[in-house]
Order: C-alpha cells, then structure tokens, then sequence
C-alpha cells in the first residue's frame, strides 16, 4: 500500500496488516538478545529456565516494560519504519511514544483467549474521538512467525462497529455479567467476521484505539509467541498516555538505550532537541 492507502484503510477499517513489513535484517539484533528477557520455547517446555513459573498464572504475566533488558529490543520499538509508519497513519511528525511492552506467550502456560474489547478505556481520561488531528495508534509487532495457532489477534473492522456505543467495552460471545461496561448481548454475529492477524515474523498490525480486537489462545505443541506492543499519538494529545518516562529514566537498561538512540528517537520519549 502506498501512504494515502495506509491511512484510508486504518481509518476506515480501524486496522491494517502489514505482514513481513521489518526485515529478517530489522529484528536480527533483537532476536539476538531475547533471552536475557524470556525463556526460549525448549527452556520453558523443558522446564530448565527458572523464569518459567513467571508464565503460569495469568496472560499478561509474559509482558516486560520499556526500557527493555535488550538494548536491542528498545531501539527496534522506535525504528525508523515504525515511526514513519506512526507518522502517516496519525498525520503529525511531532510525536509521543507513550507505551512499549514487550510480551512473550507460550502453549499451555494460561489461558491467552480474549473476549473481543476496546483498548480506549486504559489509553486515555477521554472517550476516542473522530477527529484525524487527535487519533492515537497501537501497534502489534510480530519477533516471530505467528501462525494461526500461535495465538495471533483477531481484529473487527470499523464497518460493523461504528454505530456501537463506547459502552459497553467488553462484548463476551454469547454475553456476559457485570457491570456496566461489559455487555449483556449476544455478540456472535462480531465474532463472525473477526480478521485474523496471523502473519510472518516482522508483521505490523496498526489499530485504533477504539477498534474491537482479542487475544486467541495457542495451540500449537511447544510453541512460544514473542511480540512487542507500541502505542503512539500526537504530543499535543496529553490526554492520551499510560506511561510517565521519567519515573523509568533512572533504570539500568534505560541508561543502555539513550546513548545509543538518535535524536529522532528520544523526541518521542519528550526529549527537547538540543540548542537554544
């Protein structure tokens, strides 16, 4: 897809894939690094590595924070293509990273399936809005191939979603108990037409805040999913955050990344440039 493509297909859709959009060259230092953060598959189903029982009691236990351990891991959130890629579907260069997780997911350790919800509600104190100037984009970024029972997202495009009110969030399948947020319905018709995001090592997935989506649990025997989570607005949307960078910018791995990243790349942490 050319720029102006990309942008009318988030913006109608809510989402596009872009499967193998960074190279085996991109990730290579990354994967390189990866297990100074997760164990690797055989480690875990082997039981050698002792970080295993991290993994065992709920999904979002796989998730590490930036700045990463990998120094390697940290630069690749913000490469170059991906901040371009955030630039042409957001329409602003003055950008904000505002979160940055690295997950890693392996067959058997949890229960990984999701019921289909929006991410709005821990992302801003406002309700999305329609306005292109002020649009936010996460990002889902695949270290390794992810097949279809490694667990990948399913997305619901815009087109069936758009007259849904922003409550409730959390549409269960056949619908569901609680409060007000989580709906009572029978939403079968969404999970109908859900998209897989399966893809190739290097996939991007980008979507919107308000877009409908859902973890999916794996399958396959042995396997492991390594994936980071990116999250990107505009910087005059300060509305819109999940992350105070100072309250980590005394960490060791992030006193790894800063000197080896480019003025580019610390402006999206609010880095000023330097000068008067």
């Amino acid at each position: 897809m050319d720029r102006d493509e990309l942008a009318r297909t988030w913006h109608t859709d809510g989402f596009v894939k872009l499967p193998g959009f960074l190279s085996a060259e991109d990730l290579a230092p990354a994967l390189g690094e990866l297990e100074t953060m997760f164990p690797t598959p055989d480690g875990f189903h082997d039981g050698t590595d002792p970080r295993r029982k991290r993994y065992l009691e709920d999904e979002f236990d796989g998730i590490d924070t930036f700045p990463f351990a990998s120094p390697e891991l940290s630069l690749l959130a913000v490469h170059p293509r991906i901040v371009e890629l955030a630039e042409t579907l957001i329409g602003h260069t003055d950008l904000r990273i505002y979160s940055a997780e690295a997950w890693a997911k392996y067959t058997g350790a949890t229960s990984y399936d999701q019921e289909l919800h929006r991410d709005y509600l821990n992302h801003t104190v406002l309700v999305p809005t329609t306005a292109d100037e002020y649009q936010q984009v996460e990002f889902f970024v695949f270290l390794v191939d992810v097949p279809e029972d490694l667990g990948p997202p399913h997305l619901v495009s815009r087109t069936h979603t758009a007259d849904l009110p922003m409550s409730p969030n959390f549409l269960p399948r056949s619908g569901g108990q609680g409060d007000r947020f989580v709906s009572t319905a029978d939403n079968t018709a969404l999970y109908d037409v859900e998209e897989s995001g399966a893809g190739p090592a290097g996939t991007v997935i980008a979507f919107s805040t308000n877009t409908f989506h859902r973890g999916t649990g794996l399958r396959k025997p042995r396997g492991a999913r390594y994936s980071m989570q990116l999250t990107f607005r505009a910087a005059e949307v300060d509305w819109g955050n999940r992350v105070a960078w100072a309250g980590r910018s005394h960490e060791p791995a992030w006193y790894e990344f800063v000197p080896r990243a480019t003025v580019r790349q610390l402006e999206l942490f609010g880095f000023p440039r330097p000068g008067p």
